[in-house]
């Protein structure tokens, strides 16, 4: 923007100052979270408050002294720098969207709601728990960026997911904060719902989000007209027992569509993200027969089949994960407590109503499953990559008959022998995206722009300026790659030394914390959910060989973890207490880290900082790992068993495959052949060419590697390619019918 039209602005502005009021205004849309000059702009207020706040303007702002914001409101720079802001959050939500240009005039009047459990869109708004949360997240900034028409639909959580600390022993502390909802990005719209209850009626006020053009809804039981037990619904992500996960998912589902109608939202498709939000479709089919599915004089069973057809046809159910416990499911006497009046108003009878829920619809013992009743509701299904629509198939293949349908009275046309081909079964596949801007090392802009150009602005799902990576110089390519590995090195430092301090470590364990690392050496991340299926721990399966790697003193190796287990999962805690234990064995010390409290600021950090992201799950258990597609984002590279996404990126260049990708066994033999071939591509392939350079000391062949990874992962496995594929494939579809 130019100086004269910053002047003029300036001018129009009233004297009395609404400094804090327009800054407070910027901070109520979360743009600013992928806007590098945005976050400098609040960061530049006090660079150590800003910190200290983990990085939220609104509680930055409310904690500035008088003398403090009597200091700048005479600087001149922060009103300008503002204007900038304002202005180019305003060019960002005027301009015409790759949705708006394309779309026909049917289309257009599309409107998609987007219900989700959690929602990762930044580190001081901790809605979030892990994958499943952040891909909602990136899902939303991309809807917006693509202008496809989408509200979101979800929880707020007074205490969010918890806080992990790692004690001296190595086990995991589990703490909950408070949120003070006045300083988090929401707005309360003043409206409420009112949902039965077993327990009465529960009130749930609706709070509104801003997300560039995204709007989300997030519903809070925590109201004094709500009984003690009603108020903690909405405490805890994923807290409690199975009682609050029925009484959350019945708040999310069918609670999310009675806030749509408050909020005056019509939409024209359902999107369940993972089963949690299920009961919106069961909510969504009660409307259609309460209207008679628009033939009064049909017969209940016509009736009922429109209904359901109705439902399906707009409905699209995206599942996650193959792991079982990753599949809600609840008892008969549950669902007769909570759905008492659901024969009734859905005119059958309460095996009818159970046989939706259940893989065995027959049978009294069988549980009421999430992602069953989504399947039997949603006409558009999908797994989140190639490889995870193949295992969704196999494994759902059972609910389906022989042609590849479901039946819409499980009990009155009960499905026989198992589908023959899994390929008949209609479950596809999306593969999961990152939100480039979100994930993007601000530093790395400057080096972008000089020679990719990315036109960030009104970019559509098919704009791909990554692939012409290869413009970038070798020696200014790995320049930058250096400096971000600086940088994680000295978060590293800053991060062990605060753990340190908060366990009251001596002062000679703090120094050599300071001195842990190295800027120089490569580094190599491991940093998600600590579920057991993931092997954390994997690498240090023979320590011996893994130490003579990482202290090899011509190609060390230095080795970050960082992850959460789920509060209630013992064995994953376990597995971060192992990695504790071995990084404070003298073979390990100063070469291995655990930075506790796994955050999206230590995602950031740690997939642009590492020079390779290490996965090795359980094949075919990890349904995408999008946390990989966010290192190439900085030339890192990837060492992964062929699982979720990587399978579709691998091509023996970009990075390395850890398996062959045929084997779905597990047990210790399974383990030990993983963590061989890690060592062995640690020893032959990657240390050396890591550390194999030319003359300039830029190592050639790995800047080769670097630039393929960044062509062959950018761009494809963005989420704007994948929000314009769900908008194209399933979105307009469902919406056309």
């Amino acid at each position: 923007m130019s100086r004269v039209s910053s002047n003029r602005r300036r001018a129009a502005a009233p004297a009395a100052d609404n400094l804090w009021d327009r800054l407070r205004r910027l901070a109520m849309n979360l743009w600013w979270t992928w806007n590098p000059d945005a976050q400098a702009l609040f960061a530049s207020l006090d660079p150590a408050l800003w910190n200290a706040c983990q990085h939220n303007p609104l509680a930055l702002l409310a904690r500035l002294s008088d003398s403090q914001r009597a200091w700048l409101l005479s600087d001149d720079t922060l009103r300008v720098r503002l204007e900038q802001c304002e202005a180019a959050l305003g060019e960002y939500l005027a301009s015409p969207t790759w949705f708006s240009e394309t779309a026909t005039p049917a289309q257009r009047k599309m409107r998609v709601a987007y219900f989700c459990a959690e929602f990762a869109l930044h580190e001081s708004f901790a809605q979030y728990a892990g994958g499943l949360g952040v891909l909602a997240g990136d899902h939303l900034k991309s809807a917006s960026d693509l202008g496809v028409p989408l509200v979101a639909v979800g929880m707020l959580y007074r205490c969010g997911y918890y806080q992990q600390r790692i004690r001296p022993d190595g086990t995991t502390g589990v703490y909950y904060p408070e949120y003070d909802f006045a300083e988090l990005p929401v707005t309360d719209t003043g409206k409420t719902i009112v949902l039965p209850m077993p327990d009465g009626k529960l009130t749930a006020k609706i709070w509104r989000a801003e997300i560039g053009r995204t709007r989300a809804y997030l519903l809070d039981t925590d109201l004094p007209a709500n009984t003690p037990a009603q108020r903690a619904i909405t405490r805890h992500l994923y807290g409690g027992d199975n009682e609050t996960r029925i009484q959350q998912e019945i708040l999310l589902g069918c609670g999310g569509m009675f806030a749509l109608d408050a909020a005056g939202e019509t939409p024209t498709v359902l999107h369940l993200n993972e089963g949690h939000a299920a009961f919106a479709a069961l909510e969504a089919l009660r409307r259609e027969l309460k209207r008679k599915a628009g033939a009064k004089q049909a017969t209940p069973a016509a009736q009922w089949n429109r209904a359901v057809d109705r439902v399906r046809g707009k409905t699209v159910f995206t599942t996650h994960t193959p792991v079982p416990a990753g599949h809600d499911r609840f008892s008969a006497e549950q669902m007769d407590r909570y759905f008492a009046d659901g024969p009734a108003a859905l005119g059958i009878s309460r095996e009818e109503l159970l046989a939706l829920g259940r893989e065995r619809p027959g049978d009294p013992t069988d549980s009421f499953c999430m992602t069953v009743l989504a399947l039997r509701l949603a006409g558009h299904c999908n797994g989140v990559s190639k490889l995870n629509g193949d295992v969704a198939r196999r494994m759902w293949r059972h609910l389906f008959d022989a042609k590849g349908n479901i039946p819409s009275k499980p009990l009155s046309n009960p499905v026989g022998e198992k589908t023959a081909d899994p390929k008949r079964v209609p479950i596809g596949h999306v593969t999961n995206g990152v939100h480039s801007e979100t994930w993007l090392a601000p530093e790395l802009r400057p080096l972008y722009d000089k020679y990719l150009k990315p036109a960030w602005v009104g970019a559509g799902p098919g704009d791909d300026w990554w692939r012409t990576a290869g413009r970038i110089p070798a020696g200014e390519l790995w320049a930058a790659r250096r400096m971000l590995r600086e940088r994680l090195v000295h978060y590293i430092r800053r991060r062990m030394v605060e753990q340190l301090t908060r366990r009251g470590a001596g002062s000679a364990e703090i120094a050599a914390a300071w001195e842990a690392f190295s800027a120089d050496a490569l580094t190599i991340g491991f940093a998600r959910r600590f579920a057991t299926y993931k092997r954390a721990p994997l690498v240090f399966s023979d320590p011996k060989r893994l130490s003579a790697i990482l202290n090899n003193p011509k190609r060390p190796v230095q080795l970050v973890f960082s992850g959460k287990a789920h509060p209630a999962d013992r064995e994953g805690q376990a597995f971060a207490q192992r990695i504790h234990e071995f990084s404070q064995q003298p073979a390990f010390a100063g070469r291995v880290v655990l930075i506790e409290n796994y955050d999206m600021e230590t995602g950031r950090m740690l997939t642009s900082g590492c020079d390779v992201w290490l996965n090795n799950p359980l094949r075919p258990r990890e349904a995408s790992g999008t946390s990989g597609m966010k290192p190439p984002l900085h030339g890192g590279l990837n060492c992964s068993i062929l699982d979720g996404w990587w399978p579709e990126a691998f091509d023996g260049v970009n990075g390395w495959a850890i398996d062959d990708g045929k084997s779905e066994e597990s047990g210790p033999k399974v383990d030990q052949r993983d963590a061989q071939a890690i060592y062995r591509l640690l020893e032959r392939e990657i240390a050396p060419d890591f550390y194999a350079r030319d003359k300039s000391g830029v190592p050639q062949r790995w800047v080769k590697r670097m630039v393929a990874s960044m062509k062959t992962v950018c761009g494809a496995f963005s989420t704007a390619r994948m929000v314009g594929e769900y908008a194209m494939n399933y979105y307009l579809p469902a919406h056309g019918r």
